[in-house]
């Protein structure tokens, strides 16, 4: 198993690199230059356009950009941010709080619902669940996520005045430890529940899929044939059997979960990543838009190898197959 792990992450430091590398010359060579926007909408002497590009090393090549920038990488410094004035470390480091609560929250609604869906439309093929489970999917998965954040809002915050909109808490706010926790969640049902729609949808096909090719197996019939509960059943040899594509698809899909996340922060004014990112991309902030696509690829990096090793672990065999 230490064998599968090391390899595994030996793969996944090269493919790092690479994302790295190209999400910086995309960054760089994208339309737009950062200076007019640090200099101002006045007009200014060229010689001080100049002294401000120097500054933030602008004037220099694209690959002698790259080669420094990769240099600040090794010793762990994500650059410096034009905009906000600040190290980028530091300014995502108050971001990702927000957005791995806001990712997780949804990531568990999305497995507890989604895979509870499946396992009912499963076992009821071709009844009336089963078919409402499958109209929802597919209704799910094709709603836009910033569409339904804003019908939410309509609904719950506007007209029926149930849950707050905008922001992560109160601006009055001045709750510490738990008190903050508890004062987030009405803030945080509106923002979780349209970034989870789709992931539920998802996760519902595929476990209805995955238990339909498990369900006339021999073992389970002979695990009905003990005499065991239909529950028992469905859980624990079915629904653990058909557990390694849903396993698999969970895991990938962390990176739509966060890419996601952007587009579900801006319409709710929540304060994390995907906000910054947005904020950054309007301010040509390079070296924050930067940063952050590398926590986000660190993150799906992560997430990959960990669903390799959750795979090594629930089927031995792939141990030794790759």
């Amino acid at each position: 198993m230490w064998f599968y792990i090391l390899k595994r992450v030996a793969q996944a430091l090269p493919l790092l690199l690479a994302v790295v590398v190209v999400n910086f010359v995309l960054i760089q060579l994208a339309p737009g230059d950062p200076v007019t926007l640090l200099v101002g909408d006045f007009p200014a002497p060229e010689e001080y356009v100049k002294q401000v590009r120097a500054e933030y090393g602008l004037d220099r090549p694209v690959a002698e950009r790259l080669v420094l920038y990769l240099g600040q990488l090794a010793r762990g410094n994500l650059g410096y941010s034009f905009a906000n004035r600040m190290s980028v470390a530091e300014l995502i480091g108050k971001r990702i709080g927000p957005t791995l609560q806001l990712m997780f929250t949804a990531l568990v609604i999305a497995i507890v619902i989604g895979v509870t869906l499946g396992v009912v439309a499963a076992r009821g093929r071709g009844k009336l669940a089963d078919w409402i489970a499958q109209i929802g999917a597919l209704v799910g998965y094709s709603v836009p996520d910033f569409w339904l954040g804003q019908v939410l809002i309509i609904l719950f915050a506007v007209t029926l005045a149930l849950l707050p909109s905008q922001g992560m808490r109160s601006a009055r706010s001045v709750a510490t430890g738990l008190d903050a926790f508890l004062e987030t969640l009405p803030y945080l049902i509106l923002p979780a529940t349209a970034l989870s729609v789709r992931f539920i949808a998802l996760f519902s096909r595929i476990t209805r899929s995955a238990m339909l090719e498990v369900l006339n197996a021999d073992f389970v019939l002979a695990a009905r044939a003990k005499g065991l509960s239909e529950g028992r059943v469905l859980l624990a040899h079915v629904l653990r059997n058909a557990s390694l594509p849903i396993v698999t698809v969970i895991g990938y899909n962390l990176g739509l979960l966060i890419a996601g996340s952007a587009l579900i922060e801006t319409v709710f004014s929540w304060p994390g990543v995907g906000r910054l990112m947005f904020d950054s991309i309007t301010k040509r902030d390079y070296p924050v838009m930067t940063g952050i696509l590398l926590f986000v690829s660190l993150t799906v990096v992560i997430a990959n190898l960990l669903t390799d090793l959750a795979y090594a672990a629930l089927d031995p065999r792939v141990r030794y197959t790759r």
